[in-house]
């Protein structure tokens, strides 16, 4: 039986505490090959197949640096506003887990590539709060356990588990924010706003595919509490691994009410890693946190130190792409945005679909109302990312041009579109499947608008005296007859000629 947890009213937390954040952002890079050896950097595949010596830690097999990761490394330092180091170098950070093959990973500890940075967020409302970024270093990935036979999918209860170490090695990238105080009861917004702007840099830089859902992008949030009149940061707890946007949010929530509750009661919060239970937003213990002390660090005698040249560094800025707050202001001079509509893309993360479907097409204002308005909805309804949605830029560029061109009805679209979502085919396969083309032939228009004029002959009395609003009735009757692949403008143009009004 699962025990209770007690929680605290939210307001009640900010009254009494000051929340503390500390972010760990682990990014995977989307080089050809691994980190220190050629295997393939690829997501799936079968278990234990994209392995060799290296990457499982075999005996007398020596790793080499992928220099593609290096330099992904320096832009994204860069993009960060961090200082980059001029002669660093790799440790070995080493503790026993089943899916780490060498008993330690390879990473680095007192001499990051880049330190020094920050990003700045911008909260819902416009706000923007400067995030400072403590470090970004380079990493390799473990590989992955699979628990069977539990209730879970987690050790605990599980009848045994098996090991796939195709992601052993996978190049990382691990960056690291100094502790976030005094946002309040924004705490738990301003921890998804920076993922979410940290997202839209790293997209932006072409260094990683940033899916959270195949944990490409994973987040780890630190989360402590002090009492008001407290000059001490509070024991902190780190929630590993969460893997969306929206669960980053919760888990901060989720965890300033827990903490808060323990510590009104006089208790004591254990520094430990917790897992977030997506089913109903709350944490799990983990194992109790370890310490750089208990990690034994040292140099990694099997690689040589990195020395980026100052040259080097200068000519990879002048690759970085404009930021995204940049573009975001550029696209809205050019669209001619309001700040709240421009808040508006931003808060269901359409800015970037709502460009590349501009790119492909439609007008602005036509794409900004697909994806705020009715995908957005669908977003929602599904409990997934508005970029999730199993639509492309181009095939809603698809379905507008076939409204511009009188071939769909805005209802007809919608249906054009939820059938694309359903995984029917491209808009053209929706239409041709669900027979959706709106009726064009003068003819076959003509003969329902008479039906509906004879089904109604008081209506079509009212239209002859004048009353040319009554002819609603009519284009609704022929709408339904047609199944509402009419041309309503058409329909009421034939409704006037037919009773001669």
């Amino acid at each position: 039986m699962t025990a209770v947890v007690e929680l605290m009213d939210y307001a009640d937390v900010i009254e009494r505490f000051d929340p503390v954040l500390g972010l760990e952002v682990h990014v995977e890079l989307n080089t050809n090959t691994k980190m220190f050896c050629g295997c393939a950097n690829e997501f799936g595949g079968e278990p234990n197949t994209k392995v060799c010596p290296t990457c499982l830690g075999l005996p007398g097999a020596l790793p080499v640096v992928n220099a593609k990761a290096i330099e992904g490394a320096i832009r994204i330092g860069l993009a960060l506003n961090c200082e980059i180091a001029e002669w660093c170098r790799f440790a070995r950070k080493n503790y026993f887990y089943p899916d780490m093959p060498k008993n330690f990973q390879t990473s680095q500890y007192d001499e990051p590539i880049a330190f020094n940075g920050y990003l700045d967020v911008t909260l819902d409302d416009g706000e923007v709060v400067r995030v400072e970024i403590e470090r970004a270093h380079m990493e390799e990935d473990t590989g992955k356990s699979l628990h069977v036979g539990g209730a879970t999918g987690r050790i605990h209860g599980a009848e045994h588990s098996l090991l796939d170490y195709n992601r052993a090695g996978v190049p990382l990238i691990e960056i690291v924010t100094k502790t976030i105080e005094h946002t309040g009861e924004r705490a738990p917004e301003v921890a998804r706003a920076y993922v979410s702007a940290l997202r839209d840099l790293l997209s932006a830089l072409d260094v990683s595919d940033v899916r959270m859902d195949q944990g490409s992008l994973r987040c780890d949030a630190n989360v402590s509490l002090m009492a008001k009149d407290a000059t001490e940061f509070g024991t902190r707890t780190e929630t590993k691994n969460v893997n969306s946007l929206r669960s980053v949010e919760r888990a901060v929530r989720y965890e300033m009410t827990r903490q808060a509750a323990i510590l009104a009661e006089g208790g004591s919060i254990k520094q430990e890693t917790r897992h977030f239970q997506e089913a109903d937003g709350t944490t799990a213990a983990g194992r109790t946190k370890e310490t750089a002390e208990d990690y034994r660090y040292f140099p990694e005698p099997d690689l040589v130190p990195i020395a980026p040249s100052r040259e080097w560094v200068e000519e990879l800025r002048k690759t970085l792409p404009e930021m995204p707050s940049e573009r975001r202001k550029r696209i809205q001079n050019e669209w001619n945005l309001t700040d709240e509509a421009l808040r508006d893309l931003l808060n269901v993360g359409a800015v970037d679909l709502v460009a590349a479907t501009v790119e492909a097409g439609a007008t602005p204002d036509e794409a900004r109302s697909w994806w705020v308005n009715t995908l957005a909805q669908e977003a929602n309804s599904r409990e997934i990312e508005l970029a999730e949605l199993a639509i492309t830029p181009a095939q809603l560029a698809e379905v507008i041009a076939l409204v511009n061109a009188g071939e769909l009805t805005n209802k007809l679209a919608k249906e054009v579109v939820q059938g694309v979502l359903a995984g029917e085919g491209s808009p053209a396969e929706v239409v041709e499947k669900r027979g959706l083309k709106v009726v064009s032939d003068d003819s076959a228009l003509i003969a329902a608008v008479d039906e509906a004029l004879a089904a109604q002959p008081d209506v079509a009395e009212k239209i002859r005296g004048g009353k040319v609003a009554a002819a609603g009735a009519i284009v609704g009757a022929v709408m339904k007859a047609t199944k509402g692949q009419a041309d309503a403008k058409r329909v009421r143009e034939l409704i006037i000629e037919r009773v001669g009004a």
